[in-house]
């Protein structure tokens, strides 16, 4: 119905007395409205919780059981898990333990509200991965003020997370641009990470090397299609350019302060050992350790697959050039045989056991849970 000029008139005269929602309403969905999960087995201590929350505006659901609660979580986002520390069939404290243990639970922030008096409830709550703690008598106002708390410290991580996915999938977009190198994000991550674990790196630098080997050419997002597809020889202004790559990544991923290890891959991974590479002029034990791990994955990779440009060597003809190039001064002379001993004990294993691709698979699926504890 068309809004007429007296009632347009009537509304300014009842807005002194009347409280408009705000103009964020307008963009709510109920289906994106916060979630939060009530696991007890009391209707009662249910009922409670809700009437609680009923002035903020959440979706709530509910489970009798940690059993339902695990098959419900299965299908449904969740940003925060409400229980009680005493429930049939599976305990507070290892209903924690289960939903910390999942990958796709492990970020999900767990209340625990409990009866109980005493420290050492307490600590067997935090200790199984809740992470805050409540003793009843409740207060509403005090779990209506740490409800919203940890749906903040969620909203948060879901937004670095969503930050860090899109930055992974740019970088995705800009291996998708060459048909030669399908595939070499996931296998640099591999030979990165197996390289990293030989020379003992810490688990943090192993996850680093992880996304180092999906990020590291991510600025090659705004290298024109002329210039990184040439077929020729690159002219002095056109090698500029390509040679920004390695800085515009760099500032492509430094606002995500979880992508700050990632950074100096990022930066230095064409440096060379003798100070001839770029963008720095960096030499010897001045490359950042990681970068230089990724980089002698990258020169693998990139001997061995095929390019228009020239076959795919084997695995020994790779490792001749390579150690010709320490030999030249070009590369860490300790990487390149630890590399080779480290990718002929990994081929060894893998010989006759699984196709390439399949092993690949099964290789980074380990790495991913493994860095993800």
């Amino acid at each position: 119905m068309a809004l007429t000029k007296r009632s347009v008139k009537e509304v300014v005269t009842m807005l002194p007395e009347t409280r408009l929602p705000r103009w964020e309403n307008a963009l709510e969905d109920a289906a994106q409205l916060p979630t939060i999960l009530i696991v007890d087995d009391l209707d009662l201590n249910r009922h409670l919780l809700k009437a609680i929350l009923k002035t903020e505006s959440y979706r709530i659901l509910e489970a009798k059981r940690p059993s339902v609660a695990l098959k419900l979580l299965e299908h449904e986002k969740v940003d925060l898990v409400v229980m009680d520390m005493v429930m049939p069939g599976m305990s507070g404290p290892d209903f924690c333990r289960a939903l910390k243990a999942d990958r796709r639970t492990q970020l999900i922030p767990i209340l625990v509200l409990t009866g109980v008096q005493g420290a050492d409830s307490e600590i067997a709550g935090i200790e199984s991965g809740a992470d805050e703690f409540l003793v009843k008598p409740l207060q509403p106002a005090v779990v209506r003020t740490r409800v919203r708390g940890m749906l903040r410290s969620k909203a948060l991580i879901d937004s670095l997370d969503e930050a860090e996915t899109i930055l992974f999938a740019l970088a995705k977009s800009v291996e998708a641009r060459d048909n030669y190198t399908g595939m070499h994000c996931e296998r640099l991550a591999a030979y990165s990470v197996r390289l990293g674990q030989a020379v003992g790196v810490s688990k943090a630098d192993q996850l680093a090397l992880y996304r180092g080997g999906y990020l590291h050419d991510i600025g090659k997002i705004g290298i024109p299609d002329a210039i990184l597809f040439k077929n020729g020889l690159l002219s002095p202004e056109e090698w500029q350019v390509m040679r920004m790559h390695t800085l515009r990544g760099e500032e492509i991923c430094k606002p995500m302060q979880t992508l700050a290890p990632v950074l100096p891959i990022i930066r230095s991974h064409h440096e060379r050992w003798d100070g001839s590479g770029y963008p720095d002029g960096l030499s010897g034990e001045a490359i950042p350790l990681l970068a230089r791990i990724l980089q002698v994955a990258d020169i693998y990779d990139a001997l061995t697959t095929a390019r228009s440009y020239k076959p795919a060597f084997t695995h020994a003809h790779a490792l001749e050039i390579m150690l010709e190039e320490s030999a030249r001064g070009w590369r860490d002379p300790e990487l390149i045989p630890l590399f080779a001993e480290v990718e002929k004990q990994h081929q060894a294993m893998e010989e006759n056991i699984w196709p390439a691709d399949v092993a690949m698979h099964e290789s980074l699926q380990n790495m991913r849970r493994e860095l993800s504890k």
